[in-house]
């Protein structure tokens, strides 16, 4: 019986230490994403809010999202997902190619007046 109870606190102990590992790694990941992010990237809080990062405040440990106009302060344990900034870029630049696309037709539609309707 003796052997069994070590056998068990064995495995117990390395399942233990396998759980901690991986949410150190977890936990670096993020702290690194935390400590990458840019100015001009999408993020998106806890509570759902999209939003551009605007400032960073290290010492206080907030940051400032631009939501269409309107600037949020946050604590960084809010952030949630950072996008990149070339994703941003590229998304705003779709945008500003589909504002100034206009349609160049210097055809004329002629409309005729045709009264096939029974209810005119």
């Amino acid at each position: 019986m003796g052997l069994n109870f070590v056998i068990i606190i064995v495995l117990l102990g390395g399942t233990m230490w396998y759980m901690q590992r991986g949410q150190k790694k977890a936990a670096a990941q993020r702290q690194e994403q935390l400590d990458n992010m840019k100015i001009g990237s999408e993020i998106i809080t806890i509570g759902g809010l999209h939003g551009i990062l605007s400032s960073v405040d290290k010492e206080k440990g907030t940051i400032e999202l631009d939501a269409e106009g309107v600037i949020l302060t946050f604590d960084r344990a809010a952030i949630k997902t950072i996008k990149p900034v070339d994703h941003a870029d590229g998304l705003d630049a779709v945008i500003a190619e589909a504002k100034t696309e206009t349609v160049t037709s210097d055809e004329t539609v002629a409309v005729t007046e045709t009264h096939d309707s029974p209810f005119e």
